[in-house]
């Protein structure tokens, strides 16, 4: 015969507990995960745009230390003094040719949703 505890109480929690516990965290995670997805996409498009604005800023680097503007994207972002670490990448597709640089000298991303 199982022994109880003074006051008639056992030690432990229920299966009921249990379940209420597993729904709340269910609940909590119903929540969360959407806007963990949709911070994911923020980020990536925040990124690019700070990728494009990195870019326009060498450019016109390049202008004041040339006297011209580059004659492609290319030529810029393979020149180590300006990206040492090489071509910026598109976070959405991971590739430098979604970059453009228009006849305003001035770069876009060609992906959309950014």
């Amino acid at each position: 015969m199982e022994k109880k505890p003074k006051g008639g109480k056992r030690k432990g929690i229920t299966l009921i507990e249990l379940l209420l516990v597993v729904v709340i965290l269910g609940a909590l995670a119903a929540l969360a995960i959407p806007r963990i997805t949709t911070s994911a996409t923020t980020a990536k498009a925040n990124a690019c745009k700070t990728n494009q604005a990195i870019m326009n800023s060498q450019i016109e680097m390049w202008y004041a230390e040339k006297g011209s503007y580059p004659t492609n994207l290319t030529d810029l972002t393979n020149d180590a003094n300006y990206f040492p670490d090489g071509q910026p990448v598109c976070p959405k597709t991971g590739l430098s040719t979604n970059y453009t640089m228009g006849s305003n000298k001035r770069v876009t991303c060609n992906q959309s949703g950014h």
